[in-house]
């Protein structure tokens, strides 16, 4: 019995170490530059160290209910639409080479693009406490923005919310200089895992540009981007395989009309270039 004590106290930091952590963002954003109501929803920055993965918290609620309705065959669209998101992306970050890979979905498919973002940041002599944790401030350029960070050295992890990372600590908090999106750390917690989003259908890899110009092309005319993508099977517009079957017609007028609606109200993007 001694030595079952033993070796269970001897597996516990094993299991410790195993475990993952999940900081919690809040999240307040002007996605419409036309409407100066601003939006705000959680995400999470899930991480173990070597890797992480940056996402909605509605799209976690979204993946649980739809495991729930496939289990139970009950498919109820309207739950799935109050899930929602402003922020219909995720982040998957390698920590140790800071590279990253985004994931999206642009119409009916989804995409992805890997990228390596350079942040040259100027650490600057103020300091402030956020919540439990002693930070500084740190500012740099990306995306045609004007971001400042405050970073914590207490958790000495080189990551944070959206692309952000680089600095030597966790971002406890980041926002630019307009105050169109702000990033604000609310609460750290250990999971077992990582959680992994579910990927309905498959993903089409593509450089950034190629995806930035995708993007654009459903921005300004999202009906044409959608019926292109019909006729060519899935593979984005252009990418042959046929036309879709079975598609019902007021269901694609409804589709098009959201998209239409969705693309006007998208018109202040994180990144403007």
């Amino acid at each position: 019995m001694k030595i079952l004590k033993i070796l269970s106290l001897l597996a516990m930091p094993l299991v410790m170490a195993q475990q993952s952590t999940r900081f919690v963002y809040q999240v307040t954003l002007t996605p419409d530059s036309t409407n100066v109501e601003k939006k705000t929803e959680s995400a999470y920055l899930d991480t173990d160290g070597k890797k992480s993965i940056f996402y909605s918290e509605n799209s976690l609620k979204r993946d649980s209910l739809m495991e729930r309705m496939r289990a139970t065959r009950n498919f109820d669209r309207t739950q799935l639409q109050d899930l929602r998101s402003n922020m219909q992306f995720t982040i998957e970050k390698d920590l140790t080479n800071q590279s990253l890979v985004y994931k999206s979905r642009i119409g009916r498919d989804n995409y992805s693009y890997s990228e390596t973002p350079v942040f040259e940041w100027k650490i600057l002599p103020e300091t402030i406490k956020i919540g439990d944790y002693q930070t500084q401030k740190a500012e740099t350029k990306f995306g045609g923005r004007t971001w400042y960070a405050w970073f914590t050295q207490e958790i000495p992890l080189q990551d944070g919310p959206y692309k952000f990372s680089g600095l030597p600590g966790l971002i406890v908090k980041v926002q630019d200089d307009k105050g169109d999106y702000s990033f604000d750390l609310m609460q750290t917690k250990k999971i077992a895992e990582i959680h992994q989003p579910l990927n309905r259908g498959q993903i089409i890899a593509l450089s950034k540009s190629k995806y930035a110009e995708m993007e654009k092309k459903a921005q300004k005319d999202p009906a044409s981007f959608y019926s292109a993508q019909r006729s060519g099977g899935g593979r984005g517009p252009g990418g042959g395989g046929g036309n879709r079957p079975g598609v019902d017609p007021k269901q694609m007028q409804e589709m098009v009309k959201r998209l239409e609606t969705e693309a006007k109200s998208r018109n202040n993007p994180i990144e403007l270039k």
